[in-house]
């Protein structure tokens, strides 16, 4: 392909080797190999050639089935290598690794509910024998499945749903039912017009005693006509700001019946004669929200990157502004403004990348010991699960808008790529959990850990920091600013346990307590995670230095030191008032953001390109990988519908008649 010289000469001319970069992005040769061969396999097979307009130019109904089409296009091809030599056994984990992996699915697909939530429901909630009812048909999808939680009136309060499910001990079923419209259940992916079967979040009766919410696998509409069933009211909820082909929907159920059998009982169980028994944790009744929140922290990285790709090839392809009123117009990407837009969003995928590789380690060893019957871990999990997601949701949305706007007024097309990318990820600071009330779920177990440091590595530093008064060393290095923001976190939690502590000896019951605190126990959380995230990727590039040439070291260590830098500048509040940080070195931060940017800025490109995106995945004439930008852009301005002609019959029918007529209606 022609290759715009720009590019071609950044790529030359960089000091690291973007394929190493690649290596190191995905955890290793064999893994970025499995990579290209999928998207070579699932993405270049020339399918999508027959879709000659845009998606962004469908209605929402011909959105939806392109979709459709699509999703049941590349999941055949799953189907046609399931037992072959490349995949001789595969479960339906690595269907989803299979499928969901380099942007295959996306979270633009209708079944991606069906792939991260029901059948993990089933997994992680079901019973063997309920695994094997279901899993073997809903990982062929003879069955496409979703998760049915969120309702009209209630979300993240899950202890306030609705939606009812009492015991008939009678007939051995329970009757599902949404007694008002706000206890219908809304938004759930893939619920609108795809799914048949859903896993409904209800509050269990039985014996005349509710005995909270439990995991119920609900049939929605006929397996031959796909007709809804009786009592099942579904639909889809209309257009979103994003993700429109996720065909989110509702439901409503009156009077629903289902076997005893299809409760999911591997934690509680209701016996035949009604008799509840319950989960030895409550928390394991939430665990997928716990796993999906994982899996989130691992894709927000890969959802930054990819802004952050565009925003660096685009800026090395566009010339604007000449930094010397004699010289000629530099590419964009030499002001150090541009620089300090995009390069700390570079910095901010790995580092996410690799805190959610923690995450996501922490997350299996959990696992592991829950099949030990014990649960020591399941605290903490669930409190960086909350605030990870939390923040690096709000971190990488807020990412994507710079980047757009680093792209001016391009950045604001649709084929720009930013628009998708920001309805996707800004939606993920919402669901699974709204923004400020995980906060708070994380700030109440940082409550806990005050009086007890000992519960879990995460919260040691509280022992180093036993009240608000001790200050954090600060000596500049990227693990002494991870000590410092711990000193920070320190600080806060205890400010806000203190607060808490006050009110609740001045007669405040507890949650009005913690209402009153809320603002302190929010900040206490962030900083609790901020702190988690720096000491999580400094260790973590500590480790991963020694095994990469000494040139991607050098840079990797770059990439920590902005992260750090920026993080610190953004704090500088914070670090005034709870470490011995100094004015000398608050001055000194500056000269080494400048510093830092300046070492990065001949690799930029080489970086990206490293983050390995195809233009296939992509999905941006800003970004790709040739960087002929303003062909891709007029390529698709072309494919507009209104182009198709060059005269719309809205000119004859109204706007001719208005422009020759010289008298006004009256």
């Amino acid at each position: 392909m022609k290759v715009n010289s720009d590019l071609q000469n950044e790529r030359r001319g960089a000091g690291i080797n973007s394929e190493e970069f690649a290596v190191f992005w995905n955890d290793g040769a064999d893994n970025l190999r499995e990579k290209r061969w999928r998207e070579n396999y699932f993405l270049r097979d020339g399918y999508e050639k027959k879709f000659t307009v845009p998606d962004s130019y469908l209605s929402h109904k011909e959105l939806y089935e392109r979709a459709v089409d699509r999703m049941v296009h590349r999941f055949q091809k799953y189907r046609e290598l399931k037992g072959t030599k490349r995949y001789p056994e595969t479960d339906f984990y690595d269907s989803v690794r299979l499928l969901d992996q380099s942007g295959v699915t996306s979270a633009w697909s209708p079944f991606t509910t069906h792939l991260s939530m029901f059948v993990t429901t089933i997994m992680g909630q079901g019973t063997p024998e309920q695994q094997k009812k279901w899993l073997d048909r809903a990982a062929n999808c003879n069955i496409v499945g979703t998760y049915a939680q969120t309702e009209l009136g209630h979300g993240t309060f899950v202890r306030g749903l609705e939606t009812t499910a009492e015991y008939d001990p009678q007939t051995k079923e329970f009757v599902l039912n949404t007694p008002t419209l706000n206890a219908f259940k809304f938004w759930p992916g893939g619920m609108g017009l795809t799914a048949n079967y859903a896993a409904v979040i209800a509050q269990l009766y039985t014996q005349g005693k509710c005995h909270g919410v439990q995991s119920f696998i609900v049939q929605l509409r006929d397996e031959e006509t796909h007709m809804p069933l009786p009592g099942i009211t579904v639909g889809e909820i209309g257009p979103k700001l994003g993700m429109n082909e996720v065909n989110q929907g509702f439901l409503g159920m009156k009077n629903v019946r289902i076997p005893r059998e299809n409760m999911l009982m591997r934690n509680a169980q209701v016996l035949e004669d009604g008799t509840f028994v319950k989960a030895p944790v409550s928390v394991l009744t939430y665990g997928t929200m716990v796993y999906v929140r994982v899996l989130i922290v691992q894709d927000i990285s890969n959802s930054l990157a990819k802004a952050a790709t565009i925003a660096t090839r685009y800026s090395a392809v566009r010339r604007q502004s000449p930094i010397d009123p004699n010289d000629k117009e530099p590419q964009i990407l030499d002001h150090v403004t541009q620089q300090n837009k995009i390069f700390p969003l570079i910095a901010k995928s790995v580092i996410f990348k690799m805190s959610g590789k923690v995450l996501l380690d922490m997350y299996q060893v959990v696992l592991r010991d829950i099949d030990e019957q014990k649960f020591d871990g399941l605290a903490d999990l669930h409190a960086l699960s909350c605030c990870l997601k939390a923040i690096t949701s709000q971190e990488t949305s807020t990412g994507i808008e710079v980047c757009r706007l680093a792209c001016g007024g391009h950045g604001y097309l649709q084929c720009s790529g930013f628009p998708g990318l920001y309805g996707v990820v800004t939606a993920a600071a919402t669901y699974e959990g709204e923004h400020v009330i995980l906060l708070l779920q994380t700030a109440r177990y940082l409550m806990k850990a005050v009086r007890n440091p000992d519960m879990s590595p995460t919260v040691a530093y509280l022992k180093r920091y036993p009240d608000s008064r001790t200050l954090g060393r600060w000596d500049g290095s990227a693990q002494g600013i991870a000590e410092a923001f711990e000193a920070i976190a320190a600080a806060k939690t205890h400010t806000a346990f203190n607060s808490l502590s006050r009110r609740l000896r001045e007669g405040r019951k507890p949650g009005q307590a913690s209402n009153e605190s809320s603002i302190e126990l929010v900040a206490a959380a962030d900083a609790h995670c901020r702190a988690f995230i720096l000491r999580a990727g400094q260790e973590s590039m500590e480790r991963v230095t020694g095994t990469v040439s000494p040139a991607l070291a050098a840079v990797l260590k770059d990439l920590l030191e902005l992260y750090a830098v920026d993080a610190a500048q953004k704090s500088l509040g914070d670090l005034l008032r709870f470490t011995t940080i100094s004015q000398a070195e608050v001055e000194r931060l500056q000269v080494r953001l400048e510093g830092v940017l300046s070492r990065l800025r001949p690799n930029a490109v080489a970086l990206v390109d490293g983050f390995d995106f195809p233009d296939e995945v992509l999905r941006s004439a800003l970004g790709a990988f040739d960087g002929n930008v303003y062909e891709h852009i007029y390529e698709d301005a072309m494919k507009s519908p209104l182009n198709q002609e060059p005269v719309n019959a809205s000119f004859h029918k109204y706007l001719k008649p208005f422009m020759k007529s010289n008298r006004a209606k009256l």
